[in-house]
């Protein structure tokens, strides 16, 4: 790749980590071909991206921003995984791989500006998604509407239930 071509790609992935929410540093080291990519479909669905830079592009494009703290983990084979959407997603996809695949090592996250230790990208991972949190929230919400629901219609139903007891009884005693 010549000057102009690294200079651009520079560029370019200083703009992914603008526009990421979180970024995930791997090592990728005896990954298959396939495993590869594997991953980077499952990042994809995730709204996510997963990429491979040289050590020495990737330290120019960290350079005097919130990332610098990767500088510290360029040695060797890194992958960078970027969330541009929800990071528990992310963060779900890196684990559940890294636990199939012994190769991937995840080896430290930024998110939101915040050094994450690999144990806390775990630790994220086991947090409900956006949407299951909504779905939770809801839930919530509509829980005092449904039990008021239940409590006013209840002495309705204890009558129903009464006056089908004294029909059935009436029932037998004529039978």
């Amino acid at each position: 790749m010549d000057k102009h071509g690294k200079i651009e790609l520079v560029g370019e992935f200083q703009e992914k980590f603008k526009n990421a929410k979180m970024a995930v540093v791997t090592e990728y080291r005896g990954l298959s071909v396939g495993q590869m990519t594997e991953l980077r479909q499952r990042i994809r669905v995730v709204l996510g991206e997963y990429r491979i830079v040289k050590n020495k592009l990737a330290k120019l494009a960290i350079q005097d921003t919130v990332y610098q703290e990767f500088e510290r983990l360029l040695q060797g084979p890194n992958g960078w995984a970027f969330s541009y959407d929800d990071p528990v997603d992310l963060s779900k996809v890196l684990v559940k791989f890294a636990e199939k695949n012994d190769a991937l090592k995840i080896k430290g996250a930024i998110f939101e500006g915040a050094w994450i230790e690999p144990a806390t990208v775990k630790e994220i991972a086991s947090i409900p998604s956006l949407p299951e949190l909504q779905a939770q929230v809801l839930s919530l919400m509509q829980a005092p509407a449904v039990n008021l629901l239940r409590t006013i219609q209840e002495p309705g139903a204890q009558v129903v239930r009464l006056l089908d007891k004294v029909r059935e009884g009436k029932e037998s005693a004529s039978a």
